[in-house]
């Protein structure tokens, strides 16, 4: 059956309903991200859908992103681990790349990357730099438990021996996560997200969202944010306090969030996004999590090179070290407006 291509711009209920009933879906193909990226960073939005006589059979999301210091390109979709293409069939694959090109033509952009967990045959540039580490979940906690690594169990008796400990909520949980999560962003060199970024996120998925806190009397010393689609749980953000490193309250934080995950019948816990053998990869295999490899492929215009936005690229190094040493009330003014044409 012959397909057109459109932007979509209706309710959101078709939409979600093609991708809830796809089985290759991920929580960001959701329709509510839209709404989230919109509204905290006012960026223009292009969603796309292909249709045949039976309805949508296959959607792209888009994010155009312009800025002085980055340029002008689109993503499906920026700030999150996936988005990209979700089709029934390979013709409405072949279709949404091709109004993808002349997508790129119409907003002058340089190029459109797509975040995939399998790689499109239909675009050939293709970079496989990161990995998003998953964990088969135990039916139980008990079970859970018994899998862990001896060290790991270890470490997390040790915080509950330090006197942390947990709570789980919502909005009423954001500050104490935003103030980590603000510090630690400053001490890595990274410009932060607003408050008002996570604030979107809970209030438009409040049943598919949660904080999860450690504490230390009153004071929060660990938190992340938890969202989940289907039967898969994931923590894109999370933050510690490195004064407090060894107390452990970061592997209290995430057996917490296992045991969570167990509870409301997820199989499979994402850890999120790492780039393999550096610190983050080891803390999370460390768990039994395995490597999935991340397909971030790219539409070009012609003459233009794969695009480097990285913090490994050495043109960056001096702003982060010089933003690694600036007072966290300024870091926390200024981030928002610069994290937001970092994608």
């Amino acid at each position: 059956m012959e397909a057109t291509v459109q932007l979509y711009n209706e309710d959101h209920a078709h939409w979600d309903a093609f991708v809830a009933s796809h089985e290759a879906s991920t929580n960001y193909h959701q329709y509510g991200w839209r709404k989230v990226v919109e509204k905290s960073f006012g960026h223009r939005t292009m969603y796309l859908t292909a249709k045949n006589s039976t309805g949508i059979c296959g959607i792209l999301p888009c994010v155009q992103m312009k800025s002085r210091l980055f340029g002008n390109f689109l993503v499906s979709l920026p700030f999150f681990n996936y988005g990209g293409l979700l089709c029934r069939e390979e013709s409405a694959a072949g279709l949404l790349v091709d109004s993808s090109r002349r997508m790129l033509e119409g907003t002058g952009s340089a190029h459109l990357e797509l975040r995939h967990l399998t790689r499109c045959p239909e675009i050939a540039a293709t970079k496989q730099h990161k990995v998003t580490m998953v964990l088969d979940l135990k039916n139980t906690e008990d079970e859970q438990w018994q899998a862990l690594d001896p060290k790991v169990r270890n470490q997390v008796r040790k915080a509950e021996k330090s006197g942390l400990h947990t709570v789980i909520g919502k909005l009423d949980l954001l500050d104490g996560f935003y103030e980590v999560f603000s510090r630690n962003m400053r001490d890595l060199g990274t410009p932060v997200y607003g408050r008002s970024f996570f604030q979107n996120v809970l209030e438009e998925f409040p049943d598919t969202t949660r904080i999860i806190s450690i504490l230390l009397h009153d004071k929060t010393v660990a938190s992340a944010l938890m969202t989940w689609h289907k039967t898969t749980l994931e923590i894109p953000w999370a933050s510690s306090i490195r004064d407090y490193r060894e107390l452990c309250p970061n592997n209290l934080l995430y057996w917490e969030a296992l045991k969570f995950a167990i509870n409301r019948g997820a199989t499979r816990f994402d850890f999120g996004r790492s780039t393999p053998d550096e610190g983050t990869y080891r803390f999370k295999k460390q768990w039994g999590a395995r490597p999935v490899p991340l397909y971030w492929q790219y539409l070009l215009r012609e003459g233009v090179s794969l695009p480097e936005i990285t913090p490994k690229n050495p043109k960056y190094r001096l702003a982060i070290k010089v933003w690694q040493r600036m007072p966290l009330m300024l870091t926390n003014f200024l981030g928002p407006h610069i994290v937001r044409s970092i994608p």
